[in-house]
């Protein structure tokens, strides 16, 4: 049992990245863990995987990810972000495509939790509203039977959703600590550390967890949001109105076809 630092969505973003490694570093978690989507959305995958790997992260696959190497195609993609994981795909190091690769789509913690990026069963899969936990409470009780806490990620929101007696869901705030009842299940997203494509203030967002005293904290940090913006900018990251309105359109034809 132990103290785990839990981050995800980092989608290329070194600055958040390194910002919130930071103030994890004053918890002193034995262990750090990622839900997944290293890489994506900005112009640092790379160094973002490299600094994982280096800090002995242990890391499971998110939809990015997949998709960057070219196992899951742009299908559920917005135009924002197939746009830049197209530009991911050009640029990826073939040691990054390797490891990534090698990375599972879940993950057991302990004998208790277990890491998955967006459903149990469906690694694109928006868990935002009760309807989605019931469903998938149903499959983390099939699949992987005595796992109670489940972490995942792909929403970029802090949440927490406990489940009672008979599937009574009910989300708790994900204020600063939460204390988990050990005859319950959750599902718990420690949030993005990625917020480009979120209104300002922009944080990165992570979360402890600690498994002997059943506690999840929620954390935010400030990162330099300016220098991520213009280095995606520069790389090619960002999409042009022109482009935009081209993916439309192409999307539109393909529906009717």
């Amino acid at each position: 049992m132990a103290l785990y630092g839990i981050l995800g969505d980092i989608q290329g973003n070194r600055e958040a990245l390194i910002a919130a490694l930071t103030a994890l570093d004053l918890y002193g978690p034995e262990r750090l863990l990622c839900i997944g989507d290293i890489i994506g959305y900005n112009a640092a995958s790379d160094e973002c995987t490299a600094i994982l790997r280096e800090r002995g992260v242990v890391s499971i696959a998110g939809n990015h990810d997949l998709i960057g190497i070219g196992i899951l195609g742009f299908e559920r993609c917005s135009n924002k972000a197939m746009h830049a994981l197209k530009r991911t795909r050009r640029s990826l190091r073939p040691g990054t495509v390797e490891y990534l690769r090698s990375l599972p789509r879940s993950l057991p913690v302990e004998d208790r939790a277990v890491l998955v990026h967006g459903g149990v069963r469906d690694v694109q899969q928006y868990m935002t509203g009760i309807h989605h936990i019931a469903e998938n409470v149903a499959y983390l009780r099939a699949d992987l039977p005595g796992r109670k806490i489940c972490f995942y990620g792909h929403v970029h929101e802090q949440r927490i959703f406990e489940i009672g007696e008979g599937r009574d869901i009910r989300e708790l705030p994900a204020n600063l600590v939460v204390k988990l009842n050990p005859d319950r299940e959750y599902f718990i997203n420690p949030g993005s550390l990625d917020a480009s494509r979120k209104p300002q203030p922009k944080l990165a967002e992570f979360a402890l967890f600690d498994s002997v005293l059943l506690t999840i904290e929620f954390l935010r940090v400030s990162y330099d949001d300016a220098l991520t913006e213009a280095k995606a900018a520069m790389a090619g990251y960002r999409i042009g109105f022109l482009r935009d309105r081209y993916y439309r359109f192409r999307r539109m034809l393909l529906g009717r076809s």
